[in-house]
């Protein structure tokens, strides 16, 4: 899945093995099954069976714009995207707070990767390490010189957050589900090879700065 080409990422949701195995270590056995130590490549994917949580507390959108939400096609970019809004309990550090929060900031990805706008979403990550870097310039690419994607929206049917009393970061464990993902061109031509939909088992490292939670960390989680 993070394949690089000289223009641009196979996929906006990049990733990188090293980081996935860092983090494997970090969180021990994976009850979501085992995926590749190698990410997924364009033509394959990655199945994650969901472990037994509590619900992902839902995030409300406000719309972007007015006007009807409109995704985007062969025609063109997507519109009226609906922004996703953080819910209050998602600013609180405590383990109810943390989940909503995971299920907030990859809402905030999903958005950015139908639209192009990382603001939300860089407000809570750290983009100076290098998982952060990497999301950030794949989809900066992706819709540089007028490129634009289809499909891609992402959504986590179960976050399992691992708390622990006192530590900072803390992490948690998700199943990230994504749409396949067309690529075009500015003048319209189809850009690279599609990208399948997957479904995958992530973790997350998460530390509490300034009264809001941000993402430090983030990858496959392997072995």
């Amino acid at each position: 899945m993070s394949r690089v080409s000289s223009s641009t990422f196979s996929s906006p949701y990049a990733r990188t093995s090293v980081m996935g195995i860092v983090l494997a270590l970090l969180l021990g056995g994976c009850e979501y099954g085992t995926t590749p130590s190698e990410p997924p490549s364009a033509t394959s994917t990655t199945t994650a069976s969901p472990t037994t949580s509590a619900p992902v507390a839902s995030v409300s959108a406000t719309p972007s714009s007015s006007g009807a939400y409109k995704p985007a096609d062969a025609k063109g970019k997507a519109q009226n995207v609906p922004v996703p809004v953080m819910p209050e309990l998602a600013k609180e550090n405590t383990k109810a707070g943390l989940e909503a929060f995971i299920g907030y900031w990859y809402a905030t990805y999903s958005y950015a990767t139908e639209t192009g706008d990382l603001g939300p979403w860089s407000l809570s990550t750290d983009t100076t390490t290098v998982s952060g870097a990497a999301y950030k310039r794949a989809v900066e690419l992706n819709y540089t010189s007028g490129r634009w994607v289809v499909g891609g929206r992402i959504t986590t049917p179960v976050v399992e957050v691992l708390w622990k009393d006192g530590s900072d970061p803390q992490s948690a464990k998700a199943q990230v589900v994504q749409e396949q993902i067309q690529y075009f061109d500015a003048d319209g031509s189809p850009g690279q090879q599609t990208t399948p939909a997957y479904n995958t088992a992530e973790a997350v490292m998460v530390s509490y700065r300034h009264g809001l939670w941000q993402v430090v960390d983030n990858g496959l989680i392997v072995g």
